[in-house]
């Protein structure tokens, strides 16, 4: 039975949901989820977690995630990047100092409007809908974090080479819109701004460096072969094994004595396989959640 997860470099003009479903196919697995929706117009790391290891995708969608992206500047859209309607153009005269000066602003806790072309609902649609039938509401502002924004120095690799265009590495938060950042950046410089590409290079602790395409993953002879290890979700948590006494209630979903420090742990039985991620309080371990097949 197919468990772990797929590091997938997301194809453009699929959606994340287009994927798990090839991936189900695949596996003739049901349980398939993603760790972290991509736009359509977006490529890159999108980990799907297929079978028991579908449990970690509550954690992975919280984690801290990292993008290149190619800002336009000049160009307004209705979608804040260029796949939408053009609302209006402005001249550009935008150095790198000017840009540099504007970023400052935008590293650290911001608030940011969610776009209306997005997935968030009000009152039981979601805004896109709303959006396409020409309305728009007030969104509130929501709190993201910007843990790095630079500007490269060149287009990189994949990337089109347009005028008007700067190229930035974005490390943020769960629930950052990019190209939101992007629109604000740009509405900063006076002159307006868009998303025109976008590349995901890290998410829930996998990076661009492990991804497989689609094609690479139907010509596999052993798709399950290229699946990892679902705690490589968890790399930043201490590991502890523990013995079959420990491992029998574990499995019970009841408490054990741990020889650990206070905190959550990766917890392993004596055979090296990948139990759970627990939580220890005065030598003794609850699980947070467990990760063996019943």
């Amino acid at each position: 039975m197919p468990n772990g997860v797929l590091i997938i470099d997301k194809p453009q003009d699929w959606t994340s949901m287009d994927v798990c479903a090839k991936i189900r196919g695949i596996f003739h697995e049901r349980r398939v989820g993603h760790g972290g929706t991509l736009d359509p117009m977006a490529t890159g790391v999108l980990p799907v977690f297929v079978g028991r290891a579908t449990r970690a995708v509550e954690f992975a969608t919280e984690g801290k995630k990292e993008y290149i992206a190619a800002l336009k500047l000049g160009v307004i859209t209705n979608t804040q990047d260029t796949t939408g309607q053009v609302l209006e153009t402005r001249p550009v005269q935008v150095d790198r100092t000017a840009l540099e000066g504007a970023l400052a602003s935008f590293r650290g806790d911001i608030s940011q409007i969610p776009p209306m072309y997005s997935a968030i609902k009000r009152d039981g649609k979601k805004l896109y809908e709303l959006a396409r039938a020409g309305k728009e509401v007030e969104r509130p502002p929501r709190p993201v974090t910007i843990y790095a924004l630079e500007v490269l120095d060149q287009a990189p690799a994949g990337f089109p080479q347009e005028e008007n265009t700067w190229y930035l590495k974005v490390r943020c938060s769960k629930g950052t819109y990019i190209r939101t950042l992007c629109h604000d950046i740009g509405q900063a410089l006076g002159c307006g701004g868009s998303l025109s590409a976008l590349r995901r290079t890290e998410a829930a602790g996998f990076t661009l460096d492990r991804a497989v395409s689609l094609e690479e993953l139907q010509a596999s002879p052993d798709p399950a072969a290229l699946l990892a290890p679902v705690d490589g979700c968890f790399g930043e948590y201490p590991a502890v094994t523990i013995g079959a006494g420990a491992m029998k209630k574990a499995k019970n979903g009841s408490p054990f004595s741990c020889k650990a420090m206070d905190g959550i742990w990766r917890v392993y039985g004596s055979d090296g396989d990948f139990l759970l991620l627990g939580r220890c309080t005065g030598g003794r371990m609850t699980t947070i959640k467990s990760f063996f097949e019943v």
